[in-house]
């Protein structure tokens, strides 16, 4: 498990003047070149944790992984309370059975603490995963104890798999369990633990390796396809980028520290508002005939096109959805729940971008 290390950030305040650099950290998220498409579907993930996590399918080298460690280092604190091995939010009246915290009468404090990214290995064992007998405890003291894995470690945060459609089948089945539960529930080893294990998930991978399956693909609230740059600048803008980076990692996030701080502010905002946020009937009818129109297979396209259109309005500041937005986040929301159409050779994006030019065209 890699918890990826942040500062703690408990409210909208400016941080300019502190030293706040540790070696080791991420490239700063505003420094990354291009990836519009990418960089947004993070964004709205953060902003609107509901939205079921995001899938990032292209070209090696494409900076996927670069993207997900720097939103890691962005993402606002949470408040949970202390000591609770599952985060437990102090309004929260459900903790996972056994929790020494919670299970105390005493009251209990709360801390800020830094939103969790665990990276999830592809060679992780189900135990690990999972979590599995405490075999320490066990052996030294005699007591059966439960020993949370990357689930629990994910909990009110993000888990992120690289090559996640290299992940094996009994994985993938655990991962469509929790998914659709919100919870882990693991009976071995003579223990019985139920814990919340609510997530963001966010894949990465190269489509050239093999296929995702469609029973996890579709758990993705947005696919975004990420390519190399194409310009001549972009190309040389993100080398003299890196290079500088890893010249001197400490001056160039100290460089980018204020646009971070803002990016941040941004979210936390945008969190607070996106509820209050209004989406006209219109766009309601927008969405579901294009959903229509593409052949989007269940009701998760219109309900994603909806938070996720509303949660980039938030984030951009306004109080209400627009065409735009809508226009924005369609492809990314629809282009992995098509059906295939044989007759039809074009790719998922053409299509969606080819019914929205017939649908909105006035």
């Amino acid at each position: 498990m890699v918890l990826l290390a942040r500062v703690v950030y408990p409210e909208i305040i400016d941080l300019s003047g502190l030293d706040i650099i540790a070696m080791g950290a991420p490239f700063p998220f505003t420094a990354i070149v291009g990836q519009d498409d990418m960089k947004l579907a993070l964004l709205i993930a953060a902003v609107d944790p509901r939205i079921g996590g995001v899938l990032a399918f292209g070209d090696r080298g494409a900076g996927k992984s670069t993207a997900v460690r720097a939103l890691a280092a962005l993402l606002p604190p949470i408040q949970a309370v202390k000591g609770c091995a599952y985060r437990r939010e102090a309004r929260s009246g459900a903790c996972a059975p056994g929790c020494a915290v919670c299970d105390s009468q005493q009251a209990m404090d709360t801390e800020w603490i830094p939103t969790p990214v665990v990276d999830m290995p592809l060679g992780a064992t189900e135990d690990r995963v999972v979590g599995a007998l405490n075999l320490e405890r066990a052996l030294t003291r005699g007591e059966k104890a439960f020993e949370p894995g990357l689930l629990a470690a994910a909990h009110r945060g993000f888990l992120y798999i690289d090559e996640v459609n290299l992940l094996e089948d009994h994985l993938v089945d655990l991962l469509l369990d929790v998914a659709a539960s919100g919870e882990n529930i693991v009976e071995r080893d003579g223990i019985s633990v139920r814990h919340p294990a609510q997530f963001v998930l966010v894949g990465s991978g190269n489509p050239e390796e093999g296929e995702l399956r469609p029973q996890l693909l579709d758990r993705f609230g947005l696919s975004v396809e990420v390519k190399s740059p194409e310009s001549l600048e972009q190309r040389v803008t993100v080398v003299r980028r890196r290079d500088a980076f890893d010249r001197d990692p400490l001056g160039f996030v100290a460089a980018a520290a204020e646009a971070e701080e803002s990016l941040r502010n941004q979210i936390i905002k945008a969190r607070d508002a996106c509820a209050a946020v209004t989406t006209p009937d219109s766009l309601l009818e927008d969405g579901a005939r294009l959903c229509m129109a593409v052949g989007a297979d269940g009701m998760r396209g219109e309900l994603t096109l909806l938070r996720a259109s509303r949660a980039k309005a938030a984030l951009e500041g306004r109080d209400m959805v627009g065409r735009g937005d809508l226009r924005a986040i369609a492809a990314m929301t629809l282009r992995h729940r098509l059906r295939r159409n044989p007759l039809d050779e074009t790719g998922s994006t053409v299509r969606i971008e080819r019914a929205m030019a017939e649908l909105f065209s006035a």
